[in-house]
Formats: structure tokens, C-alpha cells, sequence
């Protein structure tokens, strides 16, 4: 009678090595089934689907609304800040929609 859990869990362990080594094969058959992984293959896969456009003219609103509350509140050093800070980010998003530009066109 002691044996019995014993033998119950080496057969479940048995079990379910069996059911992860057929869903593996399984996994490997059908590409579409792949876990999503940031490989060059995978990125050549994906269309970006945020324009250039579309992404400058967000962080512009973003911006824009919030330098219009500084405005409205008088407050100059967080005005200036803003500013400094929409033009940092307008050049490293300018950077990066290069970049994933020159992968799409490979």
C-alpha cells in the first residue's frame, strides 16, 4: 500500500514527460505555433504598424499638453525643462524609427 502513491506519481511524471516530448515535436512542426522571440527571422515577420507620422505626432501631443499646463500654472523652469525634454525624446524616437526603418527595407 505505501508503494502505491509512489508508483502513481512516477507514472504521472512518465505521463507527462510523454505529453511534453510529443507537444515539442508538435511545436516544431508548425512554425506559426513558436513562441514569440525577438530573433532577426521574427522581426523580418512582423510589419511595424505605428507610422513615423503617426508616433512623432503623439509625443507631440503629449508634450504639447503638458507644456500647456505649465503655461497656464506660470511655471518657466518646468516650461523649459519640457522643452528640453520633447527635443531629447523627438531625436532618440527619430534614431529608433531609423533603425527600424533600415530592418524593414533588409
Amino acid at each position: 500500500m505505501p508503494d502505491e502513491p509512489l508508483q502513481s506519481r512516477r507514472m504521472m511524471v512518465s505521463a507527462a514527460k510523454r505529453l511534453l516530448a510529443a507537444g515539442d515535436g508538435a511545436r516544431r512542426a508548425d512554425p506559426q505555433d513558436d513562441f514569440p522571440r525577438l530573433t532577426l527571422s521574427a522581426l523580418e515577420k512582423i510589419r511595424m504598424s505605428r507610422s513615423r507620422e503617426r508616433i512623432l505626432s503623439n509625443l507631440d501631443d503629449m508634450y504639447r499638453e503638458a507644456f500647456e499646463r505649465a503655461k497656464s500654472s506660470d511655471d518657466s523652469s518646468q516650461m523649459t525643462t519640457l522643452d528640453f525634454a520633447y527635443r531629447r525624446e523627438q531625436l532618440y524616437l527619430e534614431i529608433l524609427l531609423d533603425i527600424r526603418d533600415a530592418m524593414e527595407r533588409r
